[in-house]
């Protein structure tokens, strides 16, 4: 796949959207810019970005569709996980989120926000949008830091209108960020440190965050992996961290150790095994060079309803960039999930928030 777009390139400039036109990845994919007005961050105007995927021409009435959320330093460029969808008869969609991918702007901090909650705007207008094109339950589906964002979301939005209602029926979590990687001070110590230089140093970067290529390097095709993307919007070292950002990180993740209620049951899905390295070697190309996969299984409890977690085998930070196998295996238990949740839709079932372990 190639990805020429630039950030000098803005995929739209309509103030209104515009409604649906080509996109970057070719063709059989659109795109929507979601207007969100000014940034509470102070850096302007804000969009973020809807995209289709519509192999044959135009959005159809299915039984089910698909929302992707992407992480830090990402934005949705996987066309083989929309195929694989829409091959199970899903419509997908996917959303770059406000200054992340299609949607970054020229004045704007890649990915910064000092509140999660801030994204509501745009999964909710995503969710609207989704359900007015399609007329079906919605899967949504996570990666890494999507993986806090999204359940957040679903908690504020099961707390309010009901996540049944909303017309959301599952939840897939590819990596997601639950917790701090690294030593143990950094989550004890350390976070009220993070807290308080975010509150009144929030542009500050955290030094040596987000500076290290050891994953970028297993993915891209310049270096040594088999995928090919956009590296202004997805740079091999990652964006630099900023306080602010952390500070926003670590209250979305204490929200979640106290437990939530999303509502819907989900599936978790990670590697493994951890390898944190300095620089690329193969050791990285089967294991999870970003997060603590440990911290991932400590705190799948603290979703509510029914979760699965299943580790993949030689599988990488984003389950669905892995090598042949661990994809293969990847790609088996979501089916098999879906299966089930279709099942478990049908019977009407029900289940109760499970107590945060």
């Amino acid at each position: 796949m190639t990805n020429e777009q630039s950030l000098a390139e803005p995929v739209s400039t309509s103030p209104d959207g515009g409604g649906w036109r080509p996109d970057v990845l070719g063709p059989h994919y659109e795109q929507r810019t979601l207007p969100l007005g000014t940034d509470p961050d102070g850096e302007g105007d804000l969009v973020a970005t809807l995209v289709r995927y519509v192999p044959n021409g135009s959005v159809k009435q299915t039984a089910g569709a698909v929302l992707y959320v992407h992480g830090f330093t990402d934005y949705f460029f996987q066309e083989h996980l929309a195929e694989h969808f829409a091959a199970r008869g899903f419509q997908f969609y996917a959303l770059d989120l406000r200054k992340c991918g299609r949607s970054l702007r020229e004045g704007h901090t890649p990915h910064y926000v000092t509140d999660l909650a801030f994204y509501d705007r745009e999964l909710d207008e995503s969710l609207r949008i989704v359900q007015a094109e399609t007329g079906a339950p919605v899967v949504l589906n996570a990666h890494s830091t999507g993986g806090l964002i999204v359940p957040l979301w679903l908690d504020r939005l099961n707390r309010t209108r009901g996540t049944a209602a909303a017309g959301i029926t599952g939840l897939v979590l590819n990596s997601p960020w639950f917790d701090l990687q690294g030593p143990s001070y950094y989550r004890t110590i350390g976070t009220p440190i993070i807290k308080g230089l975010g509150r009144f140093r929030r542009m500050v970067e955290l030094p040596g965050g987000g500076q290290v290529s050891t994953y970028g390097d297993s993915l891209h095709r310049s270096v040594a992996g088999e995928w090919d993307y956009n590296l202004d919007w997805k740079p091999l070292q990652g964006f630099p961290i900023r306080l602010g950002w952390l500070r926003a990180i670590r209250n979305g993740q204490a929200r979640l150790h106290g437990g939530l209620d999303i509502g819907v049951p989900s599936l978790i899905l990670r590697s493994r095994m951890t390898k944190f390295a300095r620089e690329y070697g193969p050791a990285v190309d089967v294991a999870d060079a970003v997060l603590d996969v440990r911290q991932i299984q400590r705190w799948s409890g603290c979703l509510g309803d029914r979760t699965n977690m299943v580790p993949i085998d030689g599988a990488k930070h984003d389950v669905f960039l892995s090598g042949p196998e661990p994809l293969a295996s990847a790609f088996a238990e979501l089916d098999s999930w879906l299966d089930w949740l279709e099942a478990y839709r049908v019977s009407g079932g029900e289940s109760s928030p499970e107590a945060c372990a």
